[in-house]
């Protein structure tokens, strides 16, 4: 299995949310995993949130950004590249789509195009509804 996976997905895996364990299991059973340079920031700005609000401390918020790195050295990251932008910026099945949810969106397009068969891996309710209206299979089902 191919999969984009989405910042909420992401996330729920490294703050040991409810569905982290089975995030666990389809990152680390897939054949290949695309994101994009917005996970990557999305996720750090969340750890780094968390540790000025007191959620996680120093130690912690600095061994999820290390497990994130490890993590993601292993995926394709996809840069947000004009194409990326140009698609972001027209209208999707699923209207409406905020900002960063269609860089998702289109990055998960782009990719597509490159790796068929390529599954959203999501939490976020809006983007499993757009993604699926494109035609992409949804993780975790």
């Amino acid at each position: 299995m191919n999969l984009y996976a989405e910042s909420s997905a992401v996330l729920a895996w490294l703050l040991v949310e409810r569905e982290g364990l089975r995030v666990d299991r389809l990152l680390n059973g897939a054949e290949s995993v695309i994101s994009s340079d917005l996970t990557l920031i999305e996720c750090d700005r969340t750890i780094l949130r968390s540790a000025a609000i007191g959620r996680l401390s120093a130690t912690e918020a600095s061994d999820r950004r290390r497990e994130l790195s490890a993590l993601a050295n292993a995926w394709s990251v996809l840069r947000i590249s004009p194409e990326i932008v140009e698609r972001a910026r027209r209208p999707f099945p699923s209207e409406p789509i905020r900002a960063l949810d269609a860089i998702h969106i289109a990055s998960a397009l782009v990719a597509r195009s490159a790796v068929p068969h390529l599954e959203m891996l999501t939490l976020d309710d809006r983007i499993r509804d757009a993604s699926r209206d494109l035609g992409f299979k949804l993780q975790p089902r």
